[in-house]
């Protein structure tokens, strides 16, 4: 009897290193999707398309935010890279708890530049941002303006090209 109480230990045991070894698994796939996603804003973005006609080098860019709010952005001088960028966001028809910008670049991974702004007035948020250097002539840009609210993140993006960026 002792010899066959043994053999079932012997084959239980590889199954449960297996078990084991498949719930470690699991977990760290877990942990690793749930840190992800805390670092990326995991959190659910309502984006709104920018006006068409938009052209930051020229003048403020505005976006509907839905039925009950509007966003207006600007960067107001000239935009190079690696210079300190003034940002301004206006926000209209929408409480907005918190606002930022992050700037990513299209077709090139550049990494994402994230700017949080300060509520200098009702409805107006200002800081300043920058751009990297690029080994291409011009850059293309894209500016995601993010707008927290009690009912949830919204936002809108915004083109944009820099040249001469060597």
């Amino acid at each position: 009897m002792s010899t066959s109480l043994l053999e079932r230990r012997k084959s239980r045991s590889p199954l449960i290193s297996l078990m084991v070894l498949l719930g470690l698994i699991g977990g760290g796939c877990l942990g690793w999707y749930l840190v992800a996603q805390r670092l990326h804003g995991g959190d659910a973005v309502a984006w709104f398309a920018a006006d068409s006609s938009c052209n930051l080098h020229r003048a403020p860019c505005t976006a509907e935010l839905g039925d009950r709010g509007r966003l207006s952005f600007s960067i107001p001088g000239d935009i190079q890279p690696l210079e300190r960028l003034p940002l301004e966001v206006r926000v209209e028809g929408v409480e907005a708890q918190a606002v930022r910008v992050d700037f990513v670049g299209r077709g090139m991974d550049m990494g994402r530049y994230r700017f949080p702004l300060e509520e200098t007035a009702p409805g107006v948020f200002r800081g300043e941002g920058q751009l990297s250097i690029c080994t291409r002539e011009v850059m293309p840009w894209r500016a995601k303006v993010l707008v927290e609210t009690a009912s949830g993140t919204r936002g809108s993006r915004f083109d944009f090209d820099v040249a001469g960026s060597l």
